[in-house]
């Protein structure tokens, strides 16, 4: 049996922390402790806490574009695409007792203002985010499927823009109700 790989450790175990707690309330030594290694370990794999935390969105947003090829799948309707998307993404956050909502939306809200280098990791993670949805709906405009009034760019940044805000109500009331209200508005008003 192998050795745990101490970076990996720390890694998984902010990874676990961040999403739980957020950024702020977990410190080194909390990571440290939930890995299971010296604190000391910490800063020979890491420069920062804030580097950490840069790494693990840039990786959360990776995993989660496999997802994404959903909206790029050419043999599906474009509407097919969006709401099969939208679906599971609304379902991850269900399975999970409506906790720890998008990593992506809660260091937004956490550390857009506190962390440049955050900061810079959440706008390309956001650009290639409606980019991904811009391609899908503008496949639905060009078949008629989706009105062309708006842009696709814009369309898609607004149905981006309130599927994270219905993240947010959803963990505060512990309901789907703010998604159910997401996909009726966007599949029968917005995109239709």
């Amino acid at each position: 049996m192998s050795k745990p790989n101490t970076r990996d450790q720390i890694f998984n175990a902010a990874l676990k922390l961040l999403l739980e707690r957020g950024f702020n309330a977990s410190s080194v030594q909390d990571i440290t402790v939930e890995a299971g290694v010296p604190k000391g370990s910490f800063y020979n794999h890491f420069e920062s806490k804030e580097a950490l935390a840069a790494e693990i969105v840039s990786d959360y947003a990776s995993r989660r574009s496999t997802l994404r090829e959903i909206l790029a799948d050419d043999s599906l309707p474009a509407l097919e695409r969006l709401r099969g998307y939208f679906t599971a993404l609304n379902q991850r956050l269900v399975d999970r007792g409506f906790q720890h909502g998008c990593m992506i939306g809660n260091m937004t809200a956490e550390l857009s203002e506190q962390s440049p280098m955050i900061r810079e990791q959440l706008l390309r993670i956001y650009g290639n985010w409606s980019t991904a949805l811009e391609y899908a709906i503008a496949a639905g405009q060009q078949d008629g499927s989706i009105p062309n009034q708006l842009s696709a760019k814009t369309l898609a940044s607004f149905v981006l823009n309130a599927w994270e805000g219905a993240t947010l109500r959803v963990r505060v009331e512990r309901s789907q109700d703010a998604f159910h209200q997401f996909m009726e508005v966007v599949f029968n008003k917005v995109l239709s």
